[in-house]
């Protein structure tokens, strides 16, 4: 049950070649985002954030190790739904907290459209699987077609 889990669908080369890319780019951009977090697991953020200090290694761990796997194709759908709640929360805290808008502006330099965009990436891996260049691929095999 579990191994089907982190199966990949069967894909073509064109779009596991394009699933790859965006793999390689978005994981690279968590595992920078992530590696000053990861220094400092349990307080990256301020003291008076109002975060638990586990829920802040959690996140550390989402985007740093998250970064990795999805470089990787590897865990895959673990990957994506830690990032994705990570994600959720940073929303959460642009949206309805700060009040940010989706696009920054000069008036208004702070936005959300990162936040977004990543949880949207989340998502369409976490549904299509990271394609058939990828460890899961390796490691777990192919679902059947």
């Amino acid at each position: 049950m579990v191994k089907k889990l982190f199966q990949p669908a069967p894909l073509p080369a064109p779009a596991s070649v394009g699933l790859l890319v965006l793999r390689i780019v978005a994981g690279l951009a968590f595992v920078l985002h992530g590696w000053s977090k990861i220094q400092h697991p349990f307080s990256w953020m301020p003291a008076g954030a109002g975060y638990p200090s586990f829920l802040l290694g959690l996140a550390a761990l989402s985007e740093f190790g998250g970064g990795i796997a999805w470089i990787l194709g590897l865990l895959t759908p673990l990957a994506c739904f830690g990032i994705a709640c990570t994600m959720l929360v940073a929303l959460r805290l642009h949206v309805f907290v700060v009040g940010d808008p989706f696009v920054g502006s000069a008036a208004h330099p702070s936005s959300y459209e990162l936040a977004a965009v990543y949880l949207a990436l989340a998502v369409l891996l976490a549904l299509s699987g990271p394609g058939r260049f990828s460890a899961d691929r390796c490691v777990f095999g192919q679902k059947s077609a």
